[in-house]
C-alpha cells in the first residue's frame, strides 16, 4: 500500500485507532479499503446480475421522475469523481504531486457509478421494480463514507481552515448523492406494462414489494392489520403468486417424470414407442368457467398414457422432483449457509467481551462497539434464517401442489387393475398425509449438511480454547449415532405398519361414509364403530412403540451437548494441572455448546423426516408408476364410413394377469341405428360397453368408433353441483334445447318439487334424489351433450315402467330425439326389443346371435330362450298395468306420476305397475283436484319454453344443499384448550407443565454452578474443588437428562395419546350418530379430511407444537430472570420489549389463527371433489371432460394454497419480529454488562450474555 498511499500516509496507526478515546482511521485505509469495498462487491456480483436479469424478464416499465431523478445523480457522481480525478492531474501540472491513490480512487469510483447508473436503466427495461443489489451497493457507499465524513469533521475542528477545499467539497457532495440514492433505493418503481399485477383485482403485495420490504417480510404487514381488525374471509385472501400455481408447478414436475419414465424405459429390451398423449382441449365448465375459461394450457393437462411393460428399474421420483424444483431450493440453502457462518460470529465476540470486561484502563468504545457487533451479527443472521425457511416452505409447498396434481392426473387413467391396489382411501391418504409429509421434510432437509458443518465448526473452535480434550466430547456424539441409527431404523418399521393401519382405517370410513344409508337402516354402525376402533387401537400401539423410541430419541440428543461439555470440561481440568477453566474458555465453549444443540436436535428429527418421507415416497413412485389405460385401444378417426361402432374378433379382459372376460367379440354398428345388447346377468354385457370406451385391457382385435362418445351407466354417476349444471356437463347454455331435454326425459315435473328448481344443489351422488332421478339426469347429460354415439347401460332399470315406456318413445326409440344418432342399448326390458333395429345376444362373454327381432325369433336360438325364461303371466300383468296407465294418463300428467314413482331404488320392473297404481292414489288425495285441473301435456319435444314455475321461484333465495364448509372466527376458545386438557388429564397436564419447569430448573442451576466454577480461576482455588465442581455439575445435567424423559414418556407414549384416542373415538360417534340429513349435507371429502389429516394432526403435531411451546416459555423465563437477576438496569427495556412482543403476537394470533382456519376449510373440497372424480373417472373419459376436471381439481389446490402462503409468510413475519426483541436483548445484556463492568465478574458476564444469546436459538 506504500506505493499508493505514499510514505506520508501510512496504512494502519495502531495508536490512532485502538488505543483512543477519539479513534479514527488512517486517510490511507479510507481512500483504499472504505472506497474500494462498495466496488468490488456491485463488479463481483453484475456478471451474475446480468445474467439472472437476462434470463428472467418481467416486462418493460416506463421511464417515472423517480427513475430520471436517480439516473441524473448517478451521472453526477460520475462528474464528481472525474472532477477530483482532473483535480489531482491539475495540481500535478503546477508542481503538487500526489500519490497514486488520488488517481485510483476517484477513477474505480467514476467506472463503479456509471456501472450502477447502466444496471438503472437496464433494471427499468426487464422489469425490476425493487432492486436488491443497488441497494446493498449505495447502502455500503453510505456506510463507507461515513468514516471518512466523521473524519474531515474532526480535522475541521482541529484546524483552523480546511487545506484541501475543492476535495472536501466534492466529499460531501458525493456524499450527499450517494445518501439520495440510498433513498430513493428504498421506493418501488411501478409495475411492468401488462403485469398481472395491473389486471389482478387482489394482487399479492410481495410481487411489487421493494427490497428492504421483502427483506423484513413488511409487505405483510397489511394482511396482519386487516386480519387483527375483523376475521379474515376468503375475499380477503391475495392471489397466488404464478409460480407458485398448479399450472406452472404441475407440469413442470410432469416433464422431468416423463424424462425419468423414458430413461427406465430405455433400459428395456423393448421400449415403449408412445410416451405420453396431450388430450384434446375441452370446453368451459361450470366451475373451471369460474376461474377464467375452461380451455387449459396443454402443458398442464399432459398426462402419461405409455402402453409399456413393467420397466426392470422404476423411474425415479425423487429424481423428478429434485429437478423440477431442487434450483429454487438451492436458493434457500445458499441463504443457509450465510446463516451458519454468521452463527460463529457472536462467540467470538463473546470471547472478546468477556476479555474486555478483564482488562482495567481500555476505552470503553470497545465493549460498545462489541456489543452492537453482536446486535448486528444476531439481526443478520434472523434475515438470513429466515429468508432461507421461506424458501424452504415455499419449495415444500410447490412439491404438495404438484403431487396432488400429479396424483389426480394418474388417478384418471389408471387400468382397472391398478384400482384394485389402490382404493379411494389409500389415494386420498397420498394426496393428505403423504404429501405433507414431503412438505415436513422439506423445511429442515438443509440440515443433512448443515448440522454436520456446524458440527465441525463448532468442534473446530473448541479445539482452540480446550485443546484435545474436545475429543473426549467427540467420542460421546459418535457413541450416540448408533444408537440414534437403530432408532431411526426402528422408526421406519413402525412408520410403515402405521401408514398400512392409517390406509385401512381410511378406506373403512370411506366404504362406511358411502353406504351410510344403509348402515343406518340395518343399525350397523356399532358393529362399524368397532371395526373402526379396532384398526384404530392397533395404529395407536404402534402410535406408542415410536412414542418411546422418540422418547430416548429426545432424551439422548437433548442431553448431548450437556454430556459433551461436561465431558470436556471434566477432561480438561484433571489432565493437567496448569489448565484452568476461566469464564472466557467455559462461556465461549458453552455458546459454542449450544451452537451444537440445534443440529444436534435436529439431525435425528431431520433422520425420521426422512424415514417417513422415504416411505411416502415409495407410496407416491408405487402409484404414479401403475399402467394406465392404453388411449389407442379404441380408434377414434372420424372418418366418413357407413359403420359407427366396429369390433373385430375382440378380446378383452380387465386385467392383463387375468383370463379373458370377452371373447371372439365381431359388432358392426351401422350409423344411426338402434342396437340392443340382451343376455343373462353375467354375461358380459356392461364389460362390452366398457370395451367400447376404453375402459379394458384389449388382448387382441381391432375397435373403432367414428364421431363424439355419450354414456350412460349402469349406476348414475351426478355430481355434486346444481342439477342444470349436471345436465349441462361444461356445455353452454341453450335455454330451448334444455326444456327439450327436461321434458323428453320427463324430468320437468321434478322441478316443481324441488325447491330451487333447476338451480337445486345435488348432493354427493346425487343423494338427495332418487334412483329413477339420477338415472333420467344421467340421460339428460348424454342428450343435451349431443353427440354422435350414445352408449347407454341398462339405463330403464332404475326407472319405473311407464317412465321407462316413455323414455324409450320419446328419446331412444326409431320416433325418439335421438333417431338418426348411433345408439347402443344394454337392456333387460323386452317389450321394447321388437322396435328396435337389431338385437346382440350375448351368452358367456361371446355373441351368441346378432339380427332383427324376428329374425332372432325364427332362429330359436340364445334370444328364444332368453324370452322364455321371463314368465308369460308376469309379462301379460306389467301390460295390462301399463295399459291402466296410459287410460289414467289422460286425467293425470304423466311427470307428476313420475317424480313419486322412482323414489325407490333399482326396483324390478316386474310387478312396478301395482306399486304405482298404488302410489298414484296417495298422490290423487294429497294433490285434490290441482292436478285435474291441468291440461293434458303433449309427448313431444315441444318448442314452449318451460318457465313459469322457474320464475315463480326466481324470486325466492335457493336454499343451498351442500352448504359451504364454515370456521371459526376469533380466538380459539378456552373450552378447546380445556377440552383438550381433559382429555389428556387435568392431574397430568399440570404434572407435565411442572417437570417442564424442574427440567428448566435444572438446567439454571447447571449454569450457575458453571459461573462459580470460573470464579475459581480468579481466587486460585481451581485444584481444590475441582472434583466437587464436576460432580455437582453432572449431577444437574443428569437429573435434567431424567426428567426429560419421564417428561416425554409422560406427555408422548401415555397423556397425549390418550387424547388422540378419546378425540378420534369421539369424533367417530359423533359421525355415526349424525342423522341422516348431515350426510346429505356434508360432502364425504369433508368427514375423510376430519379422519386423515386432523387425526394426523392430534396424533403428530399438536404434542410437538406443545412441547416446543413449553420449551420456549420456560427458556424465555430463564433468560428474562438471569439478565434482570445480574443487571438490574435490564429491568428498564424489559417492559417496552414485552408491550412490543405483546403487540407484535395480537396482530400474528388473530392473523394466522383464521388463516389456518381458512386452510383447513378450503382442503376439504380437494378430497371431495377427487372422491367424485374417481367414482366418475369412467364417465369423464367417456365425454372427453378429462381437461376440465383437471383444471377443476387444479383450482381447487390453488385455492388452498392461497390461504396456506399467508400462513407461511405469517409465520417468517413474526419470527423477525420477535428475533428482532431477542437481538435487542442481546444488545441490552452487552451494553449492561460494558456498563458494569466494575461490579459483575467475567462469570457472570459470561453467564448472562451467552443465555441472552441462546434467545435465538
Amino acid at each position: 500500500m506504500e506505493r499508493l498511499c505514499g510514505q506520508k500516509l501510512p496504512f494502519w496507526v495502531a495508536n490512532q485507532t485502538l488505543h483512543t478515546d477519539r479513534p479514527d482511521l488512517p486517510e490511507c485505509f479510507q481512500l483504499s479499503v472504505l472506497s474500494w469495498l462498495p466496488c468490488i462487491y456491485l463488479w463481483i456480483v453484475c456478471p451474475v446480475y446480468l445474467f439472472y436479469l437476462k434470463k428472467n424478464n418481467r416486462g418493460y416499465i416506463m421511464m417515472s421522475i423517480k427513475n430520471r431523478v436517480k439516473t441524473v445523480i448517478g451521472l453526477l457522481l460520475w462528474i464528481v469523481c472525474w472532477t477530483d480525478v482532473f483535480y489531482t492531474f491539475h495540481e500535478l501540472r503546477h508542481g503538487h504531486s500526489q500519490p497514486p491513490i488520488y488517481f485510483v480512487t476517484p477513477l474505480v469510483l467514476g467506472m463503479t457509478m456509471l456501472l450502477a447508473t447502466f444496471l438503472i436503466q437496464f433494471e427499468r427495461l426487464r422489469g425490476v421494480q425493487s432492486s436488491g443489489v443497488l441497494f446493498i451497493f449505495w447502502f455500503l457507499c453510505v456506510l463507507c463514507a461515513i468514516v471518512p465524513f466523521r473524519s474531515k469533521i474532526l480535522q475541521v475542528s482541529s484546524q483552523s481552515e480546511v487545506s484541501d477545499k475543492l476535495r472536501f467539497t466534492t466529499f460531501y457532495f458525493y456524499f450527499s448523492l450517494v445518501v439520495c440514492e440510498l433513498i430513493l433505493c428504498c421506493f418501488n418503481e411501478r409495475p411492468p406494462l401488462f403485469s398481472s399485477v395491473v389486471t389482478d383485482p387482489n394482487p399479492c403485495p410481495e410481487a411489487t414489494a421493494g427490497f428492504l420490504s421483502r427483506m423484513t417480510f413488511w409487505w405483510f404487514t397489511s394482511m396482519a392489520i386487516k386480519g387483527y381488525k375483523m376475521p379474515l374471509e376468503t375475499k380477503d385472501l391475495w392471489s397466488l403468486n404464478e409460480r407458485d400455481s398448479s399450472k406452472v408447478t404441475v407440469p413442470k414436475l410432469f416433464r422431468e417424470w416423463e424424462k425419468e419414465q423414458v430413461k427406465a424405459n430405455s433400459q428395456h429390451s423393448q421400449p415403449s414407442q408412445a410416451v405420453y398423449s396431450k388430450p384434446p382441449a375441452s370446453t368451459t365448465n361450470h366451475v373451471a368457467g369460474e376461474g377464467g375459461g375452461g380451455e387449459s394450457n396443454p402443458e398442464e393437462v399432459e398426462v402419461l398414457l405409455s402402453s409399456q411393460k413393467a420397466a426392470p428399474r422404476q423411474p425415479s421420483f425423487l429424481r423428478a422432483l429434485i429437478k423440477a424444483f431442487g434450483p429454487y431450493f438451492l436458493i434457500g440453502s445458499g441463504f443457509k449457509l450465510l446463516q451458519d457462518m454468521i452463527t460463529f460470529v457472536n462467540p467470538q465476540l463473546l470471547r472478546m467481551l468477556i476479555s474486555f470486561t478483564k482488562q482495567k484502563g481500555v476505552p470503553d468504545w470497545w465493549g460498545y462497539t462489541l456489543a452492537f457487533l453482536m446486535f448486528f451479527a444476531a439481526f443478520l443472521q434472523t434475515l438470513m434464517l429466515h429468508h432461507h425457511f421461506q424458501y424452504c416452505f415455499v419449495t415444500g409447498m410447490n412439491v404438495r401442489t404438484a403431487v396432488i396434481g400429479a396424483i389426480y392426473r394418474k388417478a384418471l387413467v389408471i387400468t382397472n387393475a391398478a384400482k384394485r391396489s389402490s382404493t379411494v382411501g389409500e389415494i386420498v391418504n397420498l394426496m393428505s398425509v403423504d404429501a405433507q409429509r414431503f412438505m415436513d421434510l422439506i423445511t429442515f432437509l438443509n440440515m443433512l449438511w448443515s448440522a454436520p458443518l456446524q458440527i465441525m465448526l463448532a468442534l473446530y473452535f473448541l479445539c482452540q480454547y480446550l485443546g484435545a480434550s474436545v475429543l473426549a466430547g467427540v467420542a460421546v456424539m459418535i457413541m450416540l449415532i448408533p444408537f440414534n441409527a437403530v432408532i431411526a431404523m426402528k422408526t421406519r418399521a413402525y412408520q410403515v405398519e402405521q401408514m398400512q393401519y392409517k390406509d385401512s382405517r381410511i378406506k373403512l370410513m370411506n366404504e362406511i361414509l358411502n353406504g351410510i344409508k344403509v348402515l343406518k337402516l340395518y343399525a350397523w354402525e356399532n358393529s362399524f364403530k368397532e371395526k373402526v376402533l379396532a384398526i384404530r387401537q392397533k395404529e395407536l400401539n404402534v402410535l406408542r412403540k415410536t412414542a418411546y423410541l422418540g422418547a430416548l430419541s429426545t432424551m439422548a440428543w437433548t442431553s448431548a451437548p450437556f454430556l459433551v461439555s461436561l465431558t470436556t470440561f471434566a477432561v480438561y481440568v484433571t489432565v493437567d494441572e496448569n489448565n484452568v477453566l476461566d469464564a472466557e474458555k467455559a462461556f465461549v465453549s458453552l455458546s459454542l455448546f449450544n451452537i451444537l444443540r440445534f443440529p444436534l436436535n435436529m439431525l435425528p428429527q431431520v433422520i425420521s423426516s426422512i424415514v417417513q418421507a422415504s416411505v411416502s415416497l415409495k407410496r407416491i413412485q408405487g402409484f404414479l408408476s401403475h399402467d394406465e389405460l392404453d388411449p389407442n385401444s379404441v380408434e377414434r378417426k372420424n372418418t366418413a364410413t357407413d359403420f359407427s361402432v366396429t369390433v373385430v374378433n375382440g378380446k378383452f379382459t380387465w386385467a392383463k394377469e387375468d383370463p379373458p372376460v370377452l371373447h371372439s367379440i365381431n359388432v358392426m354398428v351401422p350409423q344411426g341405428s338402434l342396437l340392443a345388447v340382451v343376455g343373462h346377468v353375467g354375461c358380459g354385457k356392461s364389460s362390452l360397453i366398457s370395451a367400447l370406451l376404453g375402459e379394458m385391457e384389449k388382448v387382441e382385435g381391432e375397435v373403432s368408433i367414428r364421431g363424439s362418445v355419450a354414456y350412460v351407466p349402469q349406476q348414475a354417476w351426478i355430481q355434486n353441483a346444481t342439477l342444470r349444471d349436471n345436465i349441462l356437463f361444461g356445455k353452454p347454455y341453450n335455454e330451448q334445447k334444455y326444456r327439450c331435454v327436461l321434458e323428453t326425459c320427463a324430468l320437468t315435473p321434478d322441478l316443481e318439487v324441488l325447491p330451487g328448481g333447476d338451480l337445486t344443489e345435488i348432493g354427493e351422488k346425487g343423494i338427495n334424489l332418487s334412483g329413477g332421478q339420477r338415472q333420467r339426469v344421467s340421460l339428460a347429460r348424454a342428450l343435451y351433450s349431443d353427440t354422435d354415439i350414445y352408449l347407454l347401460d341398462d339405463p330403464l332399470s332404475a326407472v319405473d315402467a311407464h317412465v321407462a315406456k316413455h323414455i324409450f318413445d320419446k328419446l331412444i326409440g326409431p320416433e325418439g330425439v335421438l333417431k338418426g344418432k348411433t345408439r347402443i342399448l344394454v337392456t333387460h326390458g323386452i317389450s321394447f326389443l321388437p322396435q328396435v333395429d337389431n338385437i346382440m345376444v350375448m351368452v358367456e362373454g361371446r355373441v351368441s346371435e346378432m339380427g332383427s327381432y324376428q329374425e332372432l325369433l325364427k332362429q330359436n336360438g340364445a334370444f328364444a330362450e332368453f324370452l322364455r325364461n321371463y314368465s308369460l303371466e308376469d309379462i301379460i300383468e306389467e301390460e295390462e298395468a301399463s295399459e291402466d296407465l296410459i287410460e289414467d294418463e289422460e286425467l293425470y300428467p304423466e311427470d307428476a306420476l313420475s317424480n313419486h314413482t322412482d323414489m325407490v331404488d333399482n326396483e324390478p320392473v316386474i310387478n312396478e305397475a301395482k306399486r304405482n297404481f298404488i302410489r298414484q292414489i296417495s298422490i290423487i288425495s294429497a294433490e285434490g283436484e290441482n292436478l285435474r285441473s291441468r291440461s293434458v301435456r303433449k309427448h313431444s319435444c315441444s318448442q314452449r319454453k318451460h318457465s313459469e314455475p322457474q320464475e315463480k321461484k326466481k324470486p325466492q333465495e335457493v336454499e343451498k344443499l351442500i352448504q359451504a364448509e364454515t370456521s371459526e372466527t376469533g380466538r380459539v376458545k378456552t373450552k378447546v384448550y380445556l377440552e383438550y386438557a381433559k382429555a389428556v388429564g387435568p392431574l397430568l397436564s399440570v404434572v407435565i407443565c411442572f417437570l417442564y419447569g424442574c427440567q428448566s430448573a435444572a438446567a439454571i442451576g447447571a449454569n450457575i454452578w458453571l459461573s462459580q466454577w470460573t470464579n475459581d480461576a480468579s481466587t486460585n482455588q481451581t485444584q481444590e474443588n475441582v472434583n466437587m465442581r464436576v460432580g455437582v455439575y453432572a449431577a444437574l445435567g443428569i437429573a435434567q437428562g431424567v426428567l426429560l424423559l419421564v417428561n416425554c414418556l409422560l406427555c408422548r407414549a401415555y397423556s397425549m395419546l390418550r387424547a388422540a384416542e378419546l378425540t378420534h373415538r369421539n369424533l367417530l360417534q359423533g359421525v355415526l350418530r349424525a342423522p341422516q340429513a348431515f350426510f346429505e349435507t356434508t360432502p364425504t371429502g369433508r368427514l375423510l379430511n376430519r379422519f386423515s389429516k386432523d387425526v394426523d394432526t392430534i396424533d403428530s403435531h399438536i404434542p410437538d407444537n406443545i412441547d416446543i411451546w413449553m420449551r420456549t416459555f420456560w427458556y424465555t423465563l430463564n433468560v428474562l430472570l438471569i439478565c434482570s437477576a445480574l443487571t438490574p438496569m435490564f429491568l428498564i427495556v424489559v417492559a417496552p420489549l414485552m408491550v412490543f412482543y405483546w403487540w407484535v403476537q395480537r396482530f400474528y394470533v388473530a392473523t394466522s389463527r383464521q388463516l389456518k382456519r381458512l386452510e383447513s376449510v378450503s382442503r376439504s373440497p380437494i378430497y371431495s371433489h377427487f372422491s367424485e372424480t374417481i367414482t366418475g373417472s369412467s364417465v369423464i373419459r367417456a365425454y372427453g371432460r378429462h381437461n376440465s376436471f383437471v383444471l377443476m381439481s387444479d383450482l381447487k389446490v390453488d385455492e388452498n394454497q392461497k390461504s396456506y402462503y399467508p400462513g407461511i409468510v405469517s409465520n417468517r413475519w413474526l419470527g423477525v419480529r420477535i428475533e428482532f426483541i431477542g437481538n435487542c436483548i442481546v444488545l441490552f445484556a452487552a451494553l449492561f454488562a460494558v456498563i458494569g463492568k466494575d461490579n459483575l465478574s467475567p462469570g457472570l458476564v459470561g453467564l448472562s450474555v451467552s443465555y441472552a444469546l441462546q434467545v435465538d436459538y
